[in-house]
């Protein structure tokens, strides 16, 4: 059985990024002149993914809360690619705060540009934040919601890491609501594995952190009602800590 399940993974795995070749290339003139068009290449390539790890890996989905569809910052939990999918899929208009390094993704990174979403030099730090700043300042211009993942990368179930005052200082300066988001994906899509698992993967959007609030409250906040709901979400999923 556990031969059958890997086999199916690579199956997954292939045919997924297959898939993304496939989409980019379809969708290409109308995401040329219209963003519109960038965004259903996009949702049109979640919703695949999303339903061929059903097919072939028996790992569905379930999407808790309400995703949002105004103009907000999403802050999300980050332990794998399918965490991605799944709260792009389920925002309208989502653009991410990304490191620079994936511009040069062919396709992944032309229609990252063309949503909007906002790259950042993570080597740089300060410099890197002034940066980032100015460039989310631009892109404020295009209704949407911005994600970013203030651990600033992926950590897998069970590991410790700290938040990055990023998300609170852009968080200040749009002076929007947040809203965070809790997960369990990384149990069923290792960071570092090819083999996927069947299951439950949950996404949860919490409820709203409104505008306003020191950075330093914001972010005790924000990472309280995260690690809090991610941990029961482990739980759920039945993680144990190694």
């Amino acid at each position: 059985m556990l031969v059958l399940r890997w086999i199916l993974s690579l199956i997954f795995i292939i045919q997924m990024y297959l898939a993304m070749v496939v989409v980019a290339v379809v969708f290409a003139p109308w995401a040329l002149f219209s963003r519109d068009g960038a965004f259903a290449a996009c949702h049109a390539y979640c919703r695949w993914v999303i339903f061929t790890a059903r097919v072939l890996c028996n790992l569905r989905t379930d999407v808790r809360g309400t995703p949002p569809t105004g103009n907000v910052v999403v802050a999300a939990k980050h332990q794998s690619f399918f965490d991605i999918i799944v709260i792009f899929n389920a925002v309208p208009r989502g653009k991410f705060i990304m490191k620079r390094e994936l511009i040069w993704t062919p396709f992944l990174g032309q229609y990252a540009m063309r949503i909007g979403c906002v790259f950042v030099d993570r080597g740089k730090r300060g410099a890197a934040i002034i940066k980032m700043k100015a460039d989310v300042a631009k892109s404020a211009a295009d209704p949407g919601q911005l994600i970013i993942y203030p651990q600033g990368t992926r950590v897998a179930p069970g590991v410790s890491r700290p938040y990055k005052v990023g998300t609170g200082l852009i968080y200040q300066q749009l002076e929007q609501a947040c809203v965070p988001v809790a997960t369990n994906v990384g149990v069923f899509w290792p960071k570092r594995s090819l083999l996927r698992k069947p299951g439950v993967a949950v996404v949860d959007f919490l409820p709203a952190i409104p505008p306003g609030l020191p950075v330093p409250e914001f972010m005790r906040r924000l990472e309280e009602d995260i690690e809090t709901r991610s941990d029961a979400l482990l739980v759920e999923a039945g993680f144990k800590q190694p």
